[in-house]
């Protein structure tokens, strides 16, 4: 669970830094955490290899709250105020 609370971290910190203020889908959020990744000098940190990899991470994080499930074709994720 401590690996996976730290890949939230890391989404949310670039969707943050990103500004997102609409549902975005895993590939979006993927394709955020790509080019954040490119603009960042040295190793900080293992990628996230697919869209469904960061989907299993937000849906797990949607059990605690700290993300809600929009769920459409495809799925949205909405980030809480916290951001």
């Amino acid at each position: 669970m401590y690996a996976r609370g730290q890949e939230f971290d890391r989404i949310q910190a670039v969707i943050a830094d990103a500004g997102a203020d609409r549902p975005l889908t895993a590939r979006e959020i993927l394709t955020l955490l790509d080019e954040y990744e490119e603009n960042l000098d040295g190793n900080h940190g293992g990628k996230f290899e697919s869209a469904h990899e960061v989907a299993t991470v937000l849906g797990r994080q949607a059990q605690h709250g700290d993300v809600t499930v929009i769920r459409s074709s495809p799925y949205r994720y909405q980030f809480g105020e916290r951001l």
